[in-house]
């Protein structure tokens, strides 16, 4: 069933959370693991993100140097058809551009296709570490916008094959991301909101939004969002702080603010477990205020780590 069925049929504020898949090698029951624990709570969803290869180069005899996978997070297909086969719930694969030709994405959305996943989340993605921007692969999608556009194209039944005939069209439910605190590429709000609008009207129907620890920047997102056109339903995103090192960490890497009574709090703490209550409790707040004024969704970035997501979910579900 696509998200947007499931936002407009539902009167109360829905569940749902977001998974990281495993490491190369590693097993899918860890996955499991971190689900189990939250089905109680019927999530409407289940992202599953995608992360691209990293590579080094290493020095070989004769002075060569090789290009080497170090970090690998392969299976969001296979995963995702597991999920949905072990708890009857929808699950939600990320699709990128990095890393990903154009014939390399229609393929993954054929595979999608004839699994019955009828949910996509469309990014750019980020750069890799070696990278110091963006580089899309080469016949690859530079933007999230002309990664929407393919899917919408799809959907119409166009394929890159321009000469197929009677092409059967696919029926995904297109989500994208928002940026309450603007995106880190972005030079302002405003130029931020325009693309996203773009993405809206070449077929994105919902947007689930970055983290934030400040509802009000989430409410005035929204109302700009509306302001300038945008009527898709925004699922705001959260996830738990839940130690020292992640006050520092959050920030830098998702340009995001802590407020400061939530500092002042953090501040006291001595040791993670000290954070992780501090972090439980504002998120309860959080998500309280937010069920208040009837938001669609609270969608959970839990990566697999369900203990503290139970914690609220208990709270305000």
């Amino acid at each position: 069933m696509k998200l947007t069925q499931k936002l407009s049929k539902s009167k109360n504020t829905l569940f749902s959370i977001e998974i990281l898949p495993p490491l190369k090698g590693k097993s899918i029951q860890s996955i499991y693991d971190g689900i189990d624990p939250l089905m109680e709570f019927k999530p409407a969803f289940v992202d599953v993100t995608y992360h691209r290869e990293e590579y080094i180069y290493k020095k070989r005899e004769g002075g060569y140097l090789e290009k080497v996978s170090i970090r690998k997070r392969p299976g969001t297909v296979g995963i995702c058809a597991a999920i949905m086969n072990k708890y009857d719930v929808e699950a939600v694969p990320h699709i990128i551009c990095g890393g990903f030709t154009k014939e390399e994405t229609e393929n993954a959305l054929i595979d999608l296709q004839f699994l019955g996943i009828d949910n996509v989340l469309a990014l750019r993605g980020d750069s890799i570490k070696t990278e110091p921007a963006f580089v899309p692969e080469p016949n690859g999608h530079h933007f999230g916008l002309d990664l929407v556009k393919q899917i919408s194209g799809m959907n119409a039944g166009q394929y890159l094959d321009e000469e197929m005939k009677d092409a059967a069209p696919t029926n995904f439910c297109i989500g994208v991301a928002g940026y309450p605190e603007k995106h880190f590429e972005a030079p302002n709000m405003i130029s931020d909101l325009k693309y996203l609008k773009a993405k809206v009207d070449a077929g994105a129907e919902y947007v689930v939004t970055q983290m934030f620890y400040d509802n009000q920047k989430y409410f005035e997102f929204v109302n700009l969002c509306r302001a300038n056109g945008i009527t898709v339903p925004i699922i705001p995103g959260l996830k738990i702080l839940s130690s020292k090192k992640q006050i520092t960490t959050l920030p830098k890497v998702f340009h995001i603010d802590i407020p400061q009574p939530f500092y002042e709090e953090l501040e006291k703490c001595k040791t993670d477990a000290q954070v992780k209550e501090v972090g439980i409790k504002w998120c309860i707040e959080q998500s309280k205020d937010l069920i208040k004024a009837n938001v669609p969704c609270l969608h959970f970035y839990t990566m697999g780590a369900s203990e503290a997501t139970k914690k609220v979910a208990s709270q305000v579900f």
